[in-house]
């Protein structure tokens, strides 16, 4: 015998309520009901999942297996029942799209009314957050797609372009960088360079495309570090360092009003690659790819 579909929907669901009687109360199923499923999910899996001597709950060692392979199986049927809902009508439905916090607020405010008006019965589901997570999310099946900047490792992931995003030079206004028409990357770096805190890929793409090393801490022990693209940009203005900027962001008017100077980069490939990302095999790959082509145009 093999557990079915409502066995692991009894398992996902208590473990994320905490009880037999929240997760009951989500499945719209009585508690007895529950626990009968719990308990049948036990014999064919041949041991226990639920250590029912201590208090609270917590998971066996075969419990967390199971819990963890039912996350992917549940999500593949859910997958697999929006899929076929849409069949012929692709983008339609509920689609959950990951979107990296450099790229959402300056591409998503101009692509989000041409999908309205194009996919008038997409749910489109968007969840903020960093390249890691997002991937972590998407390979788990909890995101369809991911809206995402390359490079990055794709292994396991299938994409579609968008975009190249030009990277370029913020200075404060009186700075003598400001003065030059382009900048070379080995200025910055000479310039307290200021950059986006670990774990945003823009540090990253922009320090690998002008192939810089990460700035060193200063004599003092402290140095300076943002935590997102606005907080960089007051942090230049008041005069406390040099950065890089993604072209997108700037075109979107992040700069406008503070006392920043843009300048392009004196380097081979100053860019970052935009693309959607989703599981390689994915039955949903055919809209990641109608969804690129859409942001493109915006």
């Amino acid at each position: 015998m093999l557990p079915t579909l409502r066995q692991l929907q009894y398992l996902k669901l208590l473990v994320d309520h905490g009880g037999f009687g929240k997760a009951a109360e989500a499945a719209h199923v009585t508690q007895p009901t529950l626990s009968a499923g719990i308990q049948e999910l036990e014999k064919i899996l041949g041991a226990p999942v639920v250590d029912r001597a201590r208090s609270g709950l917590i998971l066996t060692d075969v419990g967390e297996a199971a819990l963890a392979k039912a996350r992917v199986i549940l999500n593949e049927a859910d997958e697999l029942v929006q899929a076929a809902r849409s069949a012929g009508q692709p983008l339609t439905g509920r689609f959950r799209l990951g979107v990296i916090p450099t790229i959402a607020p300056f591409l998503l405010p101009a692509a989000l009314p041409l999908l309205r008006t194009r996919f008038p019965e997409l749910r489109l589901y968007l969840r903020e957050d960093l390249t890691q997570r997002l991937i972590a999310a998407l390979k788990s099946g909890q995101l369809d797609a991911a809206l995402i900047a390359l490079p990055f490792d794709m292994t396991g992931l299938d994409s579609a372009h968008v975009a190249h995003d030009e990277i370029l030079a913020a200075l404060p206004a009186n700075h003598p960088l400001a003065r030059q028409d382009r900048t070379r990357p080995s200025e910055l770096e000479e310039g307290d360079l200021i950059l986006l805190e670990d774990g945003h890929c823009l540090r990253d793409h922009a320090l690998a495309a002008c192939d810089l090393r990460p700035p060193r801490l200063s004599d003092t022990g402290a140095t300076f570090a943002a935590t997102s693209l606005p907080t960089l940009v007051q942090m230049v203005g008041s005069g406390l360092g040099v950065t890089f900027l993604p072209s997108m962001a700037v075109a979107a008017g992040l700069t406008e009003g503070a006392s920043i100077e843009i300048r392009p980069l004196q380097a081979e490939d100053p860019t970052r690659e935009i693309v959607v990302v989703w599981r390689s095999g994915s039955i949903r790959g055919a809209e990641g790819r109608l969804l690129a082509e859409t942001l493109r145009e915006a």
